[in-house]
Parts: C-alpha cells; sequence; structure tokens
C-alpha cells in the first residue's frame, strides 16, 4: 500500500491571486463563432504567433499580411489588409479572450531553401509606423477598426534563431527600441515588451552546444541595451520559452529570468513565459503524449508549478488543432483531450481569485494549488508521477463537494468525493464546492497524430 499522505488547506486565509497561466498560442481558425472549448476554459490570453500555419496563411496577423506592400503609407487606412485578422480576433474577443498581439513574422522553418519575410526591416521607423496603425486599428476604431483593448504588444519573436531572424543581435535591439519607444509614446497605456527568447536551456542542461549558450549572451546584452542612457527603451514585459518534460525544470529558467530582469532594476518588467509544452523524450510519440494522460499531468503540474514561480503569465504551445503542437483538440475530429481539461480545471482556481495556504507534504512529483472567492472553494491534485499515490484533505472554510478525475481512462469524469483518495498516476483531481459541468464518461486513451505543419 502506498503511504498516506495529509494535506491542510486553509479557504479562511487567501493569500494572493491565482495567475493568468492558462493562456494559450492561436486558436482553432474561426471566422463566424468562438473556438470552441475557449469560453468553457476561460483562456484568458491568446497570443498570436505563427497564427493559420506557415506564413500566418498569407493572411493573418504577421506585418508582411496586414501590410503587404511596405513602400505603401502607413497613414493611409488603405495600405491595410485587416480583413482575416479583423475576423479571427472578433471571434477570440467573443469568448472572452485578450489577444496577445506578435508584431513581426511567422517562422520559416525551412529558410535554407529560401527566406522571405525573416529579414530585418528595410526602414525601422516605417517599421514602427506600421505597428502604430495595428494597435491605432485594434484600440482604437481607426481604419474602420475595433476597440479591443488588447494590452500586450510583442516585438518580434526568437530573433537569436535563424528560422526567425536573419540579421544580427545590433539590428534586432535597434528594431526593438525604434518601435517600443514609438509605440509607448502613441499609447502610454498598452505594455510593450519581447523578444520571445528562445529559452534558456543552458542554465540547466550542462553540455550544450554555443548556439544554445548564446541565448545567455543575448539575454544579457538585451538588458544591457534597453538599460544603457543612450539607448534606452521601455520594457513592459520580458518573454521567453521553454519545451520540457520536467515541470520542475520551468520554475528554475522562470527563477533565472527573474534574476537578470532584478540585477538589471527591472522590478517592474512582467516575466511572461509565452511558448511551452511537453517535450517528452519519445520522438515518435512526443505529439501523442501532449494530448493524453501524461500530457495533461504534466500541464496541471505546470500550472501548480508556475503559480508560486516569478511568471506572472503564461501560453501553451499551440492551440491549432492542425499543429503538431496542439495539445487541446484531436484532429481533425475536434474533439476535446485530457490536456484541455487540465486548462478546464485551472479556470475554475483562476475563476475563484484567491490562493489558499497549504500545509502537509506531498509526494514526490505531487503538486497541489487551493484557490476561494471566499464562498466557494477549490482544489487541483496532480500526480505526475507513475505511481498511485494516498492523499487525504483536510479543509477549513467552504466544504468540498464535488471532484473531476482526468487519468488514463477518464477526462474530467464525476468520481466520489472521498476523504482519503488514491490518486492515479498521471492523474489530475479537481475537486469543487460547486457543481461543474463538462463532465465527461470514461474513455480509452487516443493514439491519433495529427497531420499538419509542425508549428
Amino acid at each position: 500500500m502506498p503511504k498516506l499522505h495529509a494535506i491542510n488547506i486553509d479557504f479562511t486565509a487567501p493569500q494572493g491571486e491565482i495567475k493568468p497561466l492558462h493562456g494559450v498560442n492561436d486558436c482553432p481558425v474561426s471566422l463566424d463563432s468562438p473556438p470552441k472549448g475557449f469560453a468553457e476554459a476561460g483562456i484568458p490570453y491568446c497570443r498570436l504567433h505563427d497564427t493559420a500555419g506557415a506564413f500566418g496563411g498569407a493572411r493573418y496577423v504577421d506585418i508582411p499580411n496586414v501590410f503587404p506592400d511596405f513602400d505603401a503609407d502607413p497613414a493611409d487606412p488603405a495600405s491595410y489588409d485587416f480583413a482575416f485578422t479583423d475576423a479571427l480576433l472578433k471571434q477570440i474577443h467573443a469568448a472572452g479572450t485578450e489577444p496577445f498581439y506578435r508584431l513581426g513574422v511567422t517562422i520559416e522553418n525551412n529558410w535554407r531553401i529560401k527566406a522571405y519575410h525573416i529579414f530585418p526591416p528595410k526602414d525601422f521607423a516605417k517599421w514602427a509606423e506600421i505597428c502604430a496603425g495595428i494597435v491605432r486599428h485594434y484600440n482604437e476604431g481607426w481604419a474602420d477598426g475595433m476597440h479591443l483593448g488588447i494590452t500586450y504588444w510583442e516585438i518580434w519573436n526568437e530573433p537569436e534563431n535563424p528560422p526567425m531572424w536573419q540579421g544580427t543581435r545590433e539590428e534586432y535591439f535597434e528594431l526593438y527600441r525604434v518601435t517600443a519607444r514609438r509605440l509607448k509614446r502613441e499609447f502610454p497605456s498598452i505594455k510593450v515588451g519581447g523578444y520571445a527568447s528562445c529559452g534558456f536551456y543552458a542554465v540547466t542542461r550542462p553540455g550544450m552546444s554555443d548556439f544554445f549558450q548564446s541565448f545567455l549572451a543575448w539575454y544579457d546584452a538585451f538588458l544591457d541595451y534597453v538599460c544603457a542612457s543612450e539607448t534606452t527603451a521601455p520594457l513592459d514585459f520580458f518573454s521567453w520559452h521553454l519545451y520540457t518534460d520536467d515541470p520542475e525544470e520551468i520554475a528554475l529558467h522562470a527563477k533565472y529570468v527573474q534574476d537578470r530582469l532584478s540585477a538589471h532594476g527591472l522590478t517592474q518588467t512582467e516575466n511572461i513565459f509565452n511558448e511551452w509544452n511537453y517535450a517528452s523524450g519519445e520522438e515518435d510519440q512526443r505529439w501523442v503524449n501532449m494530448k493524453e494522460a501524461d500530457g495533461a499531468a504534466f500541464v496541471a503540474s505546470a500550472f501548480c508549478l508556475m503559480q508560486e514561480s516569478p511568471i506572472d503569465k503564461a501560453m501553451y504551445y499551440v492551440a491549432t488543432p492542425s499543429g503538431c503542437y496542439c495539445g487541446l483538440y484531436y484532429f481533425p475530429s475536434m474533439d476535446l483531450t485530457p490536456t484541455y481539461y487540465a486548462f478546464r480545471a485551472w479556470r475554475e482556481l483562476h475563476r475563484l481569485g484567491s490562493q489558499c495556504p497549504i500545509g502537509g507534504e506531498l509526494p514526490p512529483k505531487c503538486y497541489v494549488t487551493a484557490a476561494t472567492d471566499g464562498t466557494d472553494a477549490a482544489v487541483l491534485l496532480v500526480n505526475n508521477g507513475d505511481d498511485t499515490q494516498e492523499i487525504s484533505l483536510h479543509t477549513t472554510g467552504p466544504a468540498l463537494s464535488h471532484a473531476r478525475l482526468t487519468d488514463w481512462t477518464r477526462k474530467f469524469a464525476t468520481v466520489p468525493l472521498q476523504p482519503t483518495f488514491q490518486l492515479p498516476p498521471k492523474g489530475v483531481l479537481l475537486l469543487t464546492s460547486r457543481p461543474i459541468q463538462d463532465a465527461e464518461p470514461e474513455i480509452q486513451p487516443r493514439r491519433t497524430i495529427h497531420a499538419g505543419l509542425d508549428g
């Protein structure tokens, strides 16, 4: 029999906010209705990067798609083609989700054959004016636009990476400075940042190549640049990425990012983790694992760890159903996966708003977060290990009365509420004080590999 682990939760002593960690990159491209499952999961942010596939689907989000003739006049509404991006953002907004707009281009994985849009703009000031036109359109209604109140505007993505940027480090820094200063001058209430770093793998993985080591130098050089008096630029948020099979590694990288920001005096800069996923070591099964119980347990574990980390917001990559990295949907059926229900579970905690203190000792690879709004309460309990764990909960405050379990045979299924749980391997258990909809019956694991683009 497994050892019994007792956990104590006090719902009467809230101690901080539950963070909006269940954001995503992209969504099912839906032009006449909100993306499936977004409203139910309360997705807080949808980052617009690699939208609609290669080259931004030729119609969406990317600067060359929205402003197809760089020689045109950025002050003339006729120079822009907002049509399909408008339709997409309208439906994202209708789901209650805020777009997180990446100003730049989609990754060109086959850049060695020919690169199209990943070169530095030929005129940085003009590129910044184009970006200002896009902000004006979506936030101030310019050019028959909208009033979406988009807060976050990210300048480019992964400029350390050749499939994303064919310029020098110094050229990217200058593009960032020119654009960030231009946007904040006209739109002081928005938040600008970048640079969506490839990540800091060398911090926790000894023996990484010089290419991965260079990401650390990039980061320090960028912070030096935006903090120097002669090149100062606003940095409302710093964004970064990590793909891993160990959720603990996320917390270590988050601390590294925060330590470097603090060392540069950037204590008000948000720490935004906006590309991440479960990258298991089994290459042939990786795309399947992202969807099934092991992917769901990884995601739920990551949410609990990120809640305790310096991360302010997070966005999973990716919710495009035909993309290999999509863990939320089966394709082409559009059925929701076990991993989707990890997002659905975190929504219940985020909806309540306030984190609650927890005492006791959990087994290895098990994680817990609790939340309340003063009336209702919820607990997310995760077993990311390979053995069943026996856990008892003792609570003060609102009584828990409902339980939903996701594992290898159940997907957000109703299970009996018990004082002691036998939490199965790769099990994600949501306990609440009020009924929750969207429970599903027992299922058999699906083994569908997506067709489509890698990204």
